[in-house]
């Protein structure tokens, strides 16, 4: 399986909600945002090695605060050097390998953020919990069902206590997931690390298991269950 983590724009805490889903999947978590990544790195060969053929995509995973992490170069040079088409190789020889991907996708509609959700089997697509939230998330959506890749839920992040995600669920016709506001969640990212690895008794623990379960279940439109 190899999952997508997607957002119709920056600052909704996709690469929180993919870090901490790889960990409840016990997965590896891939950083494929080559201009802006932001997932933990560590020495080694990184993405943008593998995408410019330096290194292989098993050689650049490696294990950060217990999560098993294929991080993404930080320079200009290496994003430029990157041939986006060496990515879908790279995520199928990592799922050979460790059996399931969560890959944290590029904000917004941007080309490379194409090229990850056409290699995915699955798209959870991650909002704010504001109405104005919902057309970005839509626009996700719909360029998910271009690429054939199925939208197996959505993940309203930094949510108020009690909101109600049925619109949501409504509006992109997936199973719609609340991640609580959580100073250990800010916390844990801001190390690099799981919320679970840092505070397991936060509730946001519990809510990325359930984000975590909804994502793997399965998708309701696309390749997943043959919709075209």
């Amino acid at each position: 399986m190899i999952l997508a983590v997607a957002g119709g724009k920056g600052g909704v805490g996709k690469s929180t909600v993919a870090l901490n889903v790889a960990d409840a999947l016990a997965s590896v978590v891939v950083d494929a945002d080559l201009a802006m990544a932001d997932l933990p790195g560590g020495r080694g060969p990184d993405l943008h090695d593998v995408l410019a053929g330096r290194a292989s995509a098993l050689e650049a995973v490696r294990s950060v605060a217990g999560v098993r992490v294929l991080s993404c170069g930080r320079t200009l040079a290496g994003a430029r050097a990157s041939d986006v088409r060496r990515l879908e190789p790279a995520l199928r020889a990592v799922e050979r390998e460790f059996g399931a991907v969560v890959v944290d996708c590029p904000a917004g509609m941007a080309a490379d953020a194409g090229v990850a959700l056409a290699v995915a089997d699955r798209v959870g697509v991650v909002c704010e919990p504001t109405a104005f939230a919902v057309p970005a998330a839509v626009r996700t959506r719909a360029l998910a069902r271009e690429l054939d890749a199925g939208l197996a839920g959505v993940v309203v992040n930094q949510a108020p206590e009690n909101l109600d995600v049925s619109r949501f669920s409504r509006a992109l016709g997936a199973p719609a997931v609340a991640v609580p506001e959580s100073d250990a969640v800010a916390d844990a990212q801001a190390r690099g690390r799981p919320v679970a690895r840092d505070a397991p008794d936060a509730p946001a623990v519990d809510a990325f298991a359930a984000v975590a379960r909804t994502l793997a279940d399965g998708a309701t439109d696309g390749r997943a269950d043959g919709d075209s």
